[in-house]
């Protein structure tokens, strides 16, 4: 059995869908992320499990048991804001020990509950310190154990490293994938940004317009994507019409290609995707054959652009070129994906 099981839920803010018929389950212990553009369904989604909205329809179990009708302080779940929502007047040991004050716990029990969270987000020489003498980091670690430390089964996060720095942002999402990896709960967990659920994810729910588009790994979300959207979405992509000619062969830019991809019917117009970092330049000539138009530095490779006809495709390699370079294009047969076009 799942741990959590949404079933056909539906949300509408006046004329606007927020979400439309959303289905799809969670396992125990899993680190899954919602991801999307502003506006996806996906906040709204999070509300809904952690009882702050109501869906116009549908379902949602947790543990076999329907939840939309428990209250949120009811349920085993507890939400990260991402504005942290901490009290300022309170020191870190009360902000953390609020919840369980307000439902009359034992002091004793409360500090040693709240001593364990804090140790466990590494502010425990932290607890006397007031919030405004915290950094961002520390802020949102105080989030983290007051909200862990009512051992909920769940934990939904959203966006709730969007005020920090980039670095700090980067150190913090290692931080909350090995805090999941020791607490052995579920966390659901919001972001607009794909390096963060690529990065921290067991799974990635990918949604547009209230829509599930794909359910997948990381590996499987980033390397096969199922449309022109997630693959937009999820890091750079080529993506050049073409027309499957038969199971793993492939035509586009006038040549044809072996490929991979297998199941579509005989000469059908695809999308082909290829990665950036898949596409390897080289000056002989070869089958696809263009102009390099532009090159920035990036840091860990060069982005370099380069015009095919008037087709652009964006390539990173750790080589450079000079604008105006004539360069052949090479990839493998494994760098090819195929999708429909859609």
């Amino acid at each position: 059995m799942h741990l959590i099981d949404i079933q056909h839920l539906t949300k509408d803010f006046d004329d606007t869908r927020a979400l439309g018929d959303v289905s799809f389950y969670i396992d125990e212990n899993e680190f899954i992320t919602l991801l999307g553009p502003s506006g996806c369904g996906k906040t709204t989604l999070l509300r809904i499990l952690g009882g702050f909205e109501t869906p116009d329809a549908g379902a949602i179990s947790l543990n076999g048991k329907n939840i939309l009708n428990v209250p949120a302080y009811e349920r085993e779940v507890n939400t990260v804001f991402q504005h942290y929502a901490l009290f300022p007047h309170f020191n870190v040991f009360d902000n953390v020990a609020f919840g369980l004050k307000m439902k009359k716990m034992d002091p004793i029990k409360i500090h040693e509950k709240v001593e364990k969270a804090l140790k466990m987000v590494r502010l425990e020489a932290y607890s006397s310190r007031r919030i405004h003498q915290l950094s961002g980091g520390q802020k949102q670690r105080v989030a983290i154990a007051r909200a862990i430390v009512n051992e909920p089964k769940v934990l939904l996060l959203d966006e709730p490293l969007a005020a920090l720095d980039l670095k700090l942002r980067q150190d913090m999402q290692y931080e909350l994938k090995e805090l999941q990896r020791n607490l052995g709960i579920t966390f659901i967990y919001v972001t607009h940004d794909q390096e963060e659920a690529l990065t921290m994810s067991d799974t990635i729910v990918v949604m547009n317009e209230g829509n599930i588009l794909q359910i997948g790994t990381p590996v499987d979300i980033y390397n096969e994507p199922k449309t022109k959207f997630v693959a937009h979405f999820i890091g750079e992509s080529n993506i050049i019409p073409g027309i499957m000619n038969n199971d793993y062969l492939v035509t586009f830019e006038n040549q044809t290609f072996t490929c991979v991809d297998a199941g579509f019917e005989k000469n059908q117009p695809v999308s082909v995707v290829i990665r950036p970092e898949d596409i390897t330049l080289k000056k002989t000539k070869g089958l696809i054959n263009g102009v390099v138009d532009a090159i920035t530095f990036k840091g860990v490779h060069y982005e370099i652009i380069v015009y095919v006809g008037d087709k652009e495709y964006v390539i990173h390699s750790i080589y450079p070129k000079d604008v105006g370079d004539k360069v052949s294009l090479h990839f493998d047969a494994e760098a090819i994906h195929v999708m429909h076009d859609v």
